[in-house]
């Protein structure tokens, strides 16, 4: 941090290529791990590099560097991985046909973690994060650690402990097998790789210039990065709170809102489409003013089984889900329609389920409805509730359930909130008590 600094106060190229020069192989790395492309892993390095370069001055002093750049690289990947998944769709049939003319690769216990290891890690909280980094990724020994998390050597044991234990859940429920010891050591040995030889020196003085020498696909994923990163106007938006429930598996994830309103997302959340400046959280309750088409605002995080329960308030058009979005255009939409607002079909209040797949006949399709006298009653105030187990989607609504539909076209995907308005007619919605609890296929809710 003192050389991020100098970096910061002076322009020091120096200091900036010391810190290329140091974690280069760090950033490569955990590229690879996920897009297993070396020419994909050198444009998210360059990315990394740009960004802090571009927000060095805005880092504070007790950042540990390493795990803030484990981090970035992993949304920058994540963010090409969802470009590659686009164009491979698009190319289907050729690479189907490109994946059965390759032989089958042995199988070991790195090989099997590797593809998960970025989306595992991704599910950590911030100080398990850097344990994982700080112990594996760069060798440190466990005094080293305690030293950088300013905790006791013993606590920093026990958290390194605690994180890979949480690692080894994440990859059993992927169906990954193992055992702590085997993960920890495969981490430690297989982590970080050498970065090409010439790739320090390109990062660095593309970096150094402020991205003048870029192309534009690095500087559109810088851009996509930082947006979802928002490290700059965020401090406490959001904390995951994460527990084992019981003896079962199943982890809740709730919002905790900060009582100071922001104009940006919290951390890892993303913007699939609209304004992110739409969305206002304060004092337990995000509030959105649309205007201009769609406003969906997902967690990063992916979800399987799930529940989500709210309470919404829709006064002028609706209040809306997104539920198992694979990508901004395939998921589904919950959308609620109370009376009096100017989306109600022939003035009749009405709750849908929609199935979004963009370029397809059934782009659009209203897979289940609920509309009626009954919801005329219940005013633009309700709570809404979720539960989505493999094909089967429930929805309840005031306690009482009122849709059931069975639908695999997407199983997995982000979960958020979603409006829709124009100038004529903005869509202002309330929610508050947003809670998402991922279900593990064994336990019972």
């Amino acid at each position: 941090m003192e050389l991020v600094g100098e970096y910061a106060r002076h322009h020091s190229e120096e200091a900036f290529a010391a810190l290329v020069s140091r974690h280069v192989n760090l950033v490569f790395s955990v590229a690879l791990h996920q897009l297993r492309d070396t020419a994909l892993a050198e444009e998210v390095t360059q990315a990394v590099f740009m960004i802090l370069a571009r927000k060095a001055g805005s880092l504070g002093p007790k950042t540990i560097l390493s795990a803030w750049l484990c981090r970035t690289a992993q949304y920058a990947a994540a963010n090409v991985s969802k470009a590659e998944r686009r164009r491979k769709h698009r190319e289907q049939e050729t690479y189907m046909q490109s994946l059965l003319n390759q032989p089958e690769p042995e199988s070991s216990p790195w090989s099997d973690i590797a593809p998960l290891l970025n989306s595992a890690m991704a599910e950590l909280g911030g100080k398990d994060h850097s344990a994982i980094v700080l112990r594996f990724f760069e060798g440190n020994d466990l005094k080293q650690v305690g030293v950088a998390l300013g905790v006791s050597e013993n606590t920093a044991a026990t958290r390194v402990s605690r994180a890979v234990d949480k690692l080894r859940r994440y990859f059993l429920k992927h169906g990954v097998v193992s055992t702590t010891a085997i993960i920890a050591g495969a981490i430690s040995a297989n982590s970080v790789q050498a970065a090409p030889a010439a790739l320090a020196k390109t990062v660095t003085v593309t970096a150094y210039a402020r991205g003048a020498t870029a192309g534009g696909s690095t500087l559109a994923l810088i851009k996509g990065t930082s947006k979802v990163m928002a490290w700059e106007k965020v401090r406490t938006a959001m904390v995951i709170g994460v527990c084992t429930l019981l003896t079962g598996t199943a982890v809740l994830i709730a919002i905790n809102v900060t009582d100071h309103s922001i104009r940006t997302m919290p951390p890892d959340w993303v913007s699939f489409a609209g304004a992110v400046d739409a969305w206002h959280w304060s004092h337990g309750k995000i509030t959105v003013h649309d205007d201009f088409g769609d406003g969906v605002l997902v967690s990063g995080k992916e979800y399987g089984d799930f529940s989500l329960s709210a309470s919404v308030t829709a006064s002028t058009r609706e209040a809306s889900f997104a539920l198992r979005m694979r990508d901004p255009d395939h998921g589904y939409f919950l959308t609620f329609v109370p009376a009096g607002t100017a989306w109600t079909r022939h003035n009749t209040p009405h709750l849908d389920l929609i199935k979004i797949s963009r370029g397809q006949e059934d782009d659009g399709k209203i897979l289940a409805v609920f509309e009626g006298r009954k919801l005329s009653r219940i005013g633009p105030h309700a709570k809404i509730e979720v539960l989505a187990r493999g094909p089967l989607i429930e929805v309840r609504l005031n306690d009482a359930k009122v849709l059931e539909v069975r639908d695999d076209s997407f199983l997995t995907g982000h979960v958020g909130m979603r409006v829709a308005g124009d100038r004529p007619g903005p869509s202002d919605a309330v929610y508050s008590r947003l809670i998402i609890q991922a279900i593990d296929d064994r336990s019972n809710l």
